[in-house]
């Protein structure tokens, strides 16, 4: 089950619940705002998160981590290039708007790696890094699913944005070309701030294919 939950703090971004259907084991992805609202659903719905996943550092992805982190004892994972970006309000732009967040102390991810459930080991995303839109981003694929989670590296209007410290295009559209269309061209692709789109509608708005 892949529940969607806008949240809004300075930006309105999209949060996501990786869930199997019979535990109510689970991960969520990119809690950025709201922290009392997805915890609320989290217990209403008698979920039992397991870990918290991170695409890329920006403050507008990870801004109810530390509260979710402490309510329900999980740790969070980032890929290690993006690490700085937890800790420097300039780089994962917090400080622009005054806000100073910083989560220090968060565990690894890599590039390949299969993060599964501990309650049923059958349900996993695998872990690509995309890099582009930060050096650390990461795209969680889950092909039992057939479903993406991008982050900030592709939308449905075409590729996330570069003019961010850390940002490179050149990556970008690498990760997007190399490590996301060539994903199964019905995989929805669900990303930080816009409506899915399957990676054949986006080939075709990209690539014209």
């Amino acid at each position: 089950m892949i529940r969607e939950m806008t949240v809004r703090g300075i930006f309105a971004e999209n949060c996501y619940f990786y869930i199997d259907d019979v535990s109510g084991a689970g991960f969520i992805i990119d809690p950025g705002a709201e922290p009392a609202k997805i915890y609320d659903a989290v217990i209403s719905n008698n979920w039992h998160i397991e870990k918290i996943l991170l695409t890329h550092g920006h403050f507008d992805h990870t801004g109810a981590v530390e509260f979710l982190s402490n309510k329900l004892a999980v740790p969070y994972y980032i890929y290690p290039d993006d690490d700085c970006y937890l800790t420097d309000t300039v780089l994962n732009l917090s400080g622009n708007y005054g806000l100073d967040i910083v989560l220090p102390h968060p565990d690894f991810i890599e590039d390949g790696e299969i993060i599964r459930l501990a309650a049923n080991s059958q349900h996993y995303l695998k872990v690509l890094h995309t890099p582009g839109h930060t050096p650390g981003s990461v795209t969680y694929y889950a092909p039992d699913d057939n479903v993406a989670f991008v982050g900030d590296t592709l939308y449905e209007h075409g590729p996330g944005l570069t003019n961010f410290p850390g940002g490179n295009r050149r990556e970008l559209e690498e990760s997007i070309v190399n490590k996301i269309l060539t994903l199964p061209d019905p995989t929805v692709l669900l990303s930080g701030h816009s409506s899915p789109i399957t990676v054949a509608e986006e080939k075709r708005m990209l690539l014209g294919r």
